[in-house]
């Protein structure tokens, strides 16, 4: 089925898409482990180019570690790369993070602000992090999260031809419905850790495939 065409056709290979990562995963949600907005935020910057497994082991001695955003504001730069040096490329990392916590604390006084622009003035985030920690935080839904999972499937199932991230959301905000915008990247991604690895894709015994082979 080609999907380089016109957008009906996009949006019908989104209504099955939705139809059946709904049965698959009714209750998908981000697979980060976090205890406050903050923490979130955090674990969202991490997993950048990094599995959210890995992600979440280390996370389970650094939030032990810096219990409150003051710990991080006041965080030695050299001693917190060392604590994330395993989700890689931590060097911007702990540069961005103890920044945009010193920003939270003196321009938003200790809270997570909750719209697009002001979370896109924190250093090292762009609109996956925000979209992320916006909807899951602050409730507030504006746009679709596009991780490597979304953007492989985005591809593969025909939803959008574009490689760019930014481009890829605007496709998939103009072919799903907004009631779906803050879950359909969950189950994207679980659907691609079940039955769609990046190393392993059985195009003949992947579900969604099959489904849209057939229409």
């Amino acid at each position: 089925m080609s999907y380089r065409g016109k957008i009906d056709v996009r949006k019908k290979i989104a209504q099955v898409v939705s139809k059946e990562l709904r049965a698959l995963f009714p209750d998908a949600k981000i697979a980060l482990n976090f205890s406050n907005d903050w923490e979130l935020l955090v674990a969202v910057i991490l997993s950048a180019q990094c599995t959210d497994k890995k992600v979440n082991e280390v996370t389970e001695k650094l939030f032990k570690k810096y219990k409150t955003l003051d710990d991080y504001v006041s965080a030695n730069q050299l001693v917190f790369q060392q604590d994330i040096f395993q989700t890689g490329f931590y060097h911007q990392k702990a540069k961005n993070i103890l920044a945009s916590a010193k920003i939270i604390k003196e321009k938003y006084q200790g809270k997570i602000p909750c719209t697009m622009e002001q979370m896109l003035e924190l250093p090292g985030v762009a609109r996956k992090t925000a979209n992320i920690v916006l909807g899951t935080a602050c409730k507030v839904v504006v746009g679709i999260p596009v991780d490597t999972h979304v953007r492989r499937l985005s591809n593969l199932l025909g939803l959008s031809p574009e490689k760019n991230p930014d481009k890829i959301e605007r496709d998939l905000m103009q072919i799903f419905p907004r009631p779906e915008w803050g879950v359909i990247s969950y189950r994207l991604i679980e659907y691609g850790r079940s039955y769609c690895p990046a190393k392993k894709h059985d195009h003949e015994n992947c579900p969604l495939t099959k489904k849209l082979n057939s229409h």
